[in-house]
């Protein structure tokens, strides 16, 4: 992993929505190691739950999911006064020409791709972290 505090995210509550195992234990196991308290969810409908249970600071959503796809759980986030301001960052495997610039069009504020690595993750989450204000300035790199 590269130079990032380990305790960057300390205390921090991360929500990720992704109905794959694997995605859902590599964002867990590095979220946690940089010090996250991490909640999983395994559609939208979930994650909508643990998103007005936690009130976390940001979620990850995969995009195709059971139950409710990541497109509807974004929308009805935004639709809900006090969680409307959560940032929520794309996650997906189909990462086509276009879809990133559609995800952000209706309201993700950036874009990740799978499969997920321990190599790359943190790094390429960092760099979109940055990019969100309010939540740039609590990251102490």
């Amino acid at each position: 992993m590269s130079k990032i505090p380990v305790d960057l995210l300390m205390g921090w509550d991360i929500v990720v929505v992704d109905d794959e195992p694997d995605s859902l234990e590599v964002a867990r196991y590095i979220l946690d190691f940089y010090g996250a308290n991490v909640y999983t969810a395994t559609n939208g409908k979930e994650g909508l739950d643990l998103v007005e249970e936690v009130r976390p600071r940001f979620v990850i959503s995969d995009l195709s999911m059971p139950i409710m796809d990541g497109w509807e759980f974004l929308s009805n986030l935004k639709s809900t006064g006090y969680m409307r301001d959560i940032p929520v960052i794309a996650l997906t495997a189909h990462a086509m020409k276009g879809d990133r610039e559609r995800a952000i069009a209706v309201g993700f504020h950036n874009y990740l791709t799978k499969p997920l690595t321990a190599h790359t993750f943190m790094d390429e989450l960092l760099v979109l972290l940055l990019d969100i204000p309010q939540l740039s300035e609590y990251l102490t790199i």
